[in-house]
């Protein structure tokens, strides 16, 4: 079995709708999560510190912008987007593939 893709990005949210956020994501839709795993992707985390988001997951597939690209096309993800892109800030506004950036992996616990 080939390692994962591991995948780790940061954000910034929107002040004021961190409550919103969270409740958003208290109850993430079967759908939304049914798509996401059918992207290949695993372990998906999104962690809070103060008005900062981080997100981690592994991708498993061999096609990860067409995966991605699949889920673009998704209705219910496209929903779901329409609920939480709203919260979320570019944190570098004016440059490509906002608003979550790519964190670069700088160690990483090797297998026992």
């Amino acid at each position: 079995m080939r390692e994962p893709l591991r995948v780790c990005q940061t954000t910034q949210l929107r002040p004021g709708m961190r409550e919103r956020y969270l409740e958003l994501h208290s109850a993430v839709w079967d759908s939304v999560e049914a798509g996401i795993r059918a992207a290949h992707i695993e372990n998906y985390s999104i962690f809070v510190r103060g008005d900062t988001l981080v997100a981690y997951f592994e991708y498993v597939g061999d096609d990860l912008a067409a995966d991605l690209g699949v889920l673009d096309d998704d209705p219910d993800m496209q929903r779901w987007l329409g609920l939480t892109d709203p919260c979320q800030l570019d944190p570098e506004p004016g440059q490509p593939g906002g608003p979550w950036r790519d964190l670069t992996l700088a160690w990483r616990l090797s297998e026992g």
